[in-house]
């Protein structure tokens, strides 16, 4: 079954066939543009999926939108970061505050994800207090999987939210917040109950069986994060399980490049579970890609004449972690010297562009206009457009063999496979990206239990900047290293393999040190400082943005806020 996601709206009209014979003298009209109204029309799959664009549209902008989910889940980590760019008197703001965990509730990335994920639970909400829909059982099960996917974003983010599963309320009804074990609960509960239901067949863009697995083993492999007072590594063997029937399905191969995922004809991917679908003319990635990265005069790289902004850049510490043979550095980011796509240099104003993978600091006074290695992951496409045809892979293949890994050498094993088993499948991860020095990519138990290769530490050149010199130099340079994270080397290959798909926040908030406290906070990196206190959770969770607690009193700020 084929139809077009990028509609929106109720289907409003039946197609029907008429019967036309010769000879026929009864004129009276029959009505065929109108569903009738006393109820014997009953909605095939196909008349329900067909009333899916408002969810797919906001699955888009939740993710991403200006300021969504893959931004925020980024910006505050230590792959990534937007510092001030002096040149230009640009960027900063938010993204300075999120990057130096200094979370408030006026920050804008709060915005897009908490109101496009509401819109999109209202969208799944209203057809299943439609009758005709709600006793479609598949049908059913597939907008309460998409309502749980939705749920699941917001209880990564915000964990004290409002849950509702129908519109049919009085006038003036304000929501308040469940607990957040309950939350938990119900995503759990909605998503086991929905999953036999749903179709095990594999379509771009839909939510399936196998979709609402991989659901679950996130819900089952961040429970300990989650809740840090109610540790229970059952939940590790609980995630396997679903990533086993993924894995075991047959629907699903890895691809043969680390960047086949992110092709702009990637609908064809099999290593995609879940692709939020995207067309640059239709339903575009708004400019997270393109423009959000490059410097204006840098379009020659891709042949693109739309107007870049100069905004983000790689944290130089990161950039050190890679091993030279590994193409994933040269696959996802550029840097030095440039050439446009007749390999010729490029200059912008007289002035060789050469991306510097140094960046002064985070602000003050921020990044000169070349500092910083740029992103480019996602396929750029020539012509004049600042957006993309690629499809997200919200969830890969790739995900779900790094799941099972993990989980294995949490528990040490699990229903006859081994922490080797976890090696070997990391080991299999990594061979397309060490073609040329395939004695590299084997990881050991050992490497994968070890401490990671980040050099963590604060890394910042503060100063004034006069007549474009640096006057009032403040050198900051402090050695933390990595020897203590706990699984540290999985952690390395979970950043290099995803290192732009809204995983880091949350793997840093999972891994600990052996301190107590987990990556998230307990570590120094560029710009950012360490909070030292295992006992100090608030920032494993955003404020809530100040215009949604004026908007509904019922709401209360999440603690630490």
């Amino acid at each position: 079954m084929k139809f077009n996601i990028f509609k929106t709206g109720l289907l409003s009209t039946v197609v029907a066939a008429s019967l036309v014979t010769t000879g026929c003298t009864n004129l009276d009209e029959t009505v065929y543009s109108q569903i009738p109204g006393d109820g014997s029309y009953e909605f095939t799959q196909e008349d329900i999926q067909a009333q899916y664009g408002t969810i797919y549209d906001r699955l888009r902008d939740m993710y991403d939108g200006w300021e969504g989910y893959q931004d925020i889940s980024q910006e505050c980590a230590d792959l990534i970061m937007t510092p001030f760019r002096y040149e230009t008197s640009g960027w900063g703001a938010q993204y300075v505050s999120l990057h130096k965990h200094e979370f408030h509730p006026t920050i804008n990335h709060l915005y897009r994800p908490w109101f496009s994920c509401y819109q999109g639970i209202n969208a799944c909400n209203t057809l299943l207090d439609e009758e005709s829909i709600s006793s479609n059982e598949n049908a059913a099960a597939e907008l309460r999987t998409f309502r749980a996917l939705f749920y699941y974003v917001l209880f990564d983010l915000w964990r004290n939210i409002p849950v509702t599963t129908t519109n049919k309320v009085e006038d003036g009804f304000m929501p308040t917040q469940m607990a957040p074990q309950d939350t938990y609960d119900f995503i759990v509960k909605e998503l086991v109950e929905s999953k036999p239901l749903l179709t095990k067949t594999r379509e771009m863009g839909q939510v399936d069986y196998y979709v609402a697995c991989m659901i679950l083993a996130k819900m089952y492999l961040n429970h300990d994060a989650w809740f840090p007072d109610n540790q229970d590594s059952s939940y590790y063997g609980k995630a396997i399980d679903e990533v086993n029937e993924v894995i075991n399905s047959g629907n699903y191969t890895l691809a043969e490049s680390y960047r086949e995922p992110f092709s702009a004809t990637n609908s064809t991917c099999n290593e995609i579970i879940l692709g939020l679908m995207y067309d640059n003319k239709y339903a575009g990635h708004g400019t997270n890609h393109f423009c959000k990265w490059f410097i204006a005069g840098s379009q020659g790289i891709f042949g693109v004449t739309f107007d870049p902004w100069n905004g983000s850049a790689c944290v130089p510490q990161f950039l050190e972690t890679y091993d030279p043979a590994d193409s994933r550095k040269k696959d996802t980011w550029k840097w030095g010297p440039q050439v446009d796509t007749q390999g010729n240099p490029i200059y912008i104003n007289g002035v060789e562009l050469n991306f510097t993978p140094e960046v002064y600091a985070i602000e003050r006074p921020g990044a000169a206009g070349m500092q910083g290695a740029r992103l480019w992951l996602y396929e750029i496409q020539s012509g004049n457009i600042g957006t993309s045809n690629c499809n997200i892979p919200f969830f890969r293949l790739t995900d779900a063999y790094f799941i099972k890994a993990e989980c294995l050498l949490r528990l040490g094993g699990y229903k006859g496979e081994t922490e080797q088993d976890a090696a070997d499948i990391v080991t299999m991860i990594r061979k397309r990206a060490f073609k040329d020095n395939p004695e590299k990519a084997v990881r050991t138990v050992a490497q994968l239990k070890g401490g990671s290769v980040y050099d963590y530490g604060l890394r910042e050149t503060q100063g004034d900047v006069v007549d474009g010199e640096l006057t009032n130099v403040v050198n900051t340079t402090t050695h933390e290293g990595g020897a203590d994270i706990l699984l540290g080397g999985l952690l390395d290959d979970l950043a290099w393999e995803f290192v732009y798909e809204h995983h880091r926040r949350q793997d840093l908030i999972r891994f600990k040190m052996t301190n107590g406290c987990n990556v998230f906070n307990g570590k120094s990196w560029f710009g950012k400082s360490a909070i030292t206190n295992p006992n100090d959770h608030h920032f494993d969770i955003f404020p809530i943005l100040r215009d949604n607690l004026q908007a509904n009193p019922n709401l209360v700020q999440n603690p630490g806020y």
